[in-house]
């Protein structure tokens, strides 16, 4: 990993370090941001590392938390958010802290984050989350009805699959929860429109709806370059090797006769040439004989 790639202003505050220790510490962070999707016991593996050489610095505290929630080690994710919260003074963590109640089987504490965070009037996006997190954890709570009140609120009064736009990210957060509900509660039918419509709207794909469905895009820009390919002529010199050309055709051989040697045999051009000459006065006294 190159240290070089790490954010410009998560390397600022890494700069109280010691100078040898500073690399060592943006290559673990570089590590732990590349791999947190893919492979996120390693990242969080990265992410401990630096917080072995780093731990007063709030970026790798964060950088540990949400490694550890990819990695589903919620006790960690919570308690590494909340020293990341304590020490940068940022908020944005709180639907992933309820979150992370919900996983230790605290819905009630989950309930109660959530409500201390919606009272700050946060933004839609992190609203959409919260909503997501109190309906889950209604859930938990065996309140099945009230988790899907939940849902509907924050998607309408009516919700309806054809008002899901484009680059609403929350929304269409909230609708692929809601989908998941109602397959849950046994409503499969209005759980497919769902998600026909989340898939249709998300081209991101952010939901996971596409991928759900099985649907496949297909490039119709590089589809109709391979068929033009394909059907073009080969180049000179590009033909299969199997393909011998055709040899060149030698030339044909006359054999002269015995009249050519009298002149009989002359051609149609040399007849012609021949009349010419002897109407314009042009044969020699050899010639006017022969003829």
């Amino acid at each position: 990993m190159d240290a070089r790639d790490l954010d410009p202003a998560v390397r600022t505050a890494l700069r109280g370090l010691d100078p040898r220790n500073v690399e060592r510490v943006a290559s673990h962070l570089v590590a732990a941001g590349t791999l947190v999707e893919d492979d996120p016991a390693a990242a969080l593996a990265h992410a401990r590392a630096a917080r072995d050489r780093a731990s007063r610095v709030a970026a790798v505290r964060e950088a540990v938390g949400v490694a550890a929630y990819h990695a589903e080690d919620y006790a960690e994710a919570a308690r590494e958010l909340r020293a990341y919260r304590r020490m940068s003074g940022d908020e944005s963590y709180r639907a992933v802290l309820a979150d992370c109640e919900r996983a230790l089987s605290r819905p009630e504490v989950a309930l109660r984050l959530v409500a201390e965070a919606l009272a700050d009037s946060p933004d839609p996006e992190e609203t959409a989350e919260l909503r997501i997190v109190e309906s889950g954890a209604r859930l938990d709570l065996g309140e099945d009805a009230a988790a899907r009140l939940v849902l509907e609120a924050a998607l309408g009064d009516r919700p309806d699959p054809a008002s899901l736009q484009p680059g609403d990210t929350g929304r269409l957060r909230i609708a692929a929860a809601y989908a998941d509900l109602l397959e849950m509660q046994g409503d499969g039918e209005m759980a497919m429109e769902w998600l026909v419509a989340i898939a249709g709207a998300d081209t991101d794909d952010v939901t996971g709806a596409v991928d759900r469905l099985g649907i496949e895009f297909t490039d119709l820009e590089d589809e109709l370059v391979e068929e033009q390919l394909d059907g073009a002529q080969p180049l000179d010199g590009d033909a299969d090797e199997d393909e011998q050309a055709e040899p060149p055709v030698a030339p044909e051989v006359v054999t002269p006769l015995p009249e050519d040697e009298h002149g009989l045999g002359r051609s149609f051009d040399e007849d012609v040439e021949a009349e010419v000459a002897e109407l314009l006065g042009e044969t020699g006294d050899e010639d006017t004989r022969e003829h």
